[in-house]
């Protein structure tokens, strides 16, 4: 009964394990409060974890700018992309140099920080208003991988099955 109760246990603690957040990503923040609602308010000094797709990386001469596209993120803090609803853009900033080519456009990214200010910028011909986080953490996600799923055709009544 003992060693039952006792796998249960570490069965229960290795599932919890699988959907957990990686480490640095780990905290109380908000879900609530998205790039696209910081818009429409003054959210200055919120903590928040925001992820999306890198659209451009601003290297400078002590700090890295990135613009976001921001989407909901899944349980585990990866950005998820259900279909083409975003939460907005957003500018992340931290100190020091994060290389363009490690940082390629379209590569999914979350965020940890504090809403610094806002910035204005141009999205084509249409001036956006960006919140604009102090960033603490910077998590790049692996590169999904792609799976082809290839099926067969449902057997037509007159051939009969495989």
């Amino acid at each position: 009964m003992m060693l039952r109760t006792l796998m249960l246990a570490s069965t229960v603690l290795l599932l919890g394990a699988c959907a957990s957040q990686p480490k640095p990503l780990q905290g109380g923040y908000t879900e609530t409060l998205t790039p696209h609602a910081a818009v429409l308010g003054e959210y200055t000094g919120s903590p928040v974890r925001w992820g999306g797709r890198i659209v451009q990386l601003e290297p400078r001469t002590d700090t890295t700018c990135f613009e976001i596209i921001a989407t909901r993120l899944t349980p585990t803090g990866r950005p998820y992309w259900a279909s083409d609803d975003t939460n907005g853009r957003f500018i992340a900033c931290r100190k020091g140099f994060y290389d363009p080519a490690v940082f390629e456009v379209n590569r999914e990214v979350t965020f940890t920080g504090r809403i610094a200010g806002y910035d204005t910028r141009r999205v084509g011909e249409y001036d956006y208003r960006f919140p604009r986080i102090d960033t603490d953490v910077i998590y790049l996600w692996p590169k999904r991988q792609q799976v082809d799923v290839v099926t067969r055709p449902a057997p037509w009544p007159w051939w009969g099955y495989w």
